[in-house]
């Protein structure tokens, strides 16, 4: 997609595929260990719960014994939402 050896300035790449500059610089930040774990309990739970939401589902987690802020909760449930080749039901 961006060459960084071509001829073209990156920035001139990125206009022309209509994306943004900071995204060819960016690297994603890979998923630690304890959010992966976070996220199957919220999975199971939610599978379980479909209605619960970020608030229920950190009090859920919480009496397991799992302390985790509402927003951390949210924000792996948006990065759960529709992985690729999931057909199901989203959290939102």
């Amino acid at each position: 997609m961006i060459d960084r050896n071509h001829l073209l300035p990156v920035t001139r790449q990125a206009k022309a595929l209509g994306i943004a500059r900071s995204s060819v610089y960016a690297l994603p930040r890979p998923v630690s260990d304890r959010d992966l774990e976070l996220m199957k309990l919220i999975d199971r739970l939610h599978l379980e719960m479909p209605f619960a939401g970020s608030r229920m589902l950190r009090d859920l987690l919480a009496l397991t014994g799992i302390n985790v802020g509402r927003k951390h909760v949210a924000t792996l449930m948006k990065r759960m939402v529709n992985p690729p080749g999931y057909s199901g039901d989203s959290f939102v």
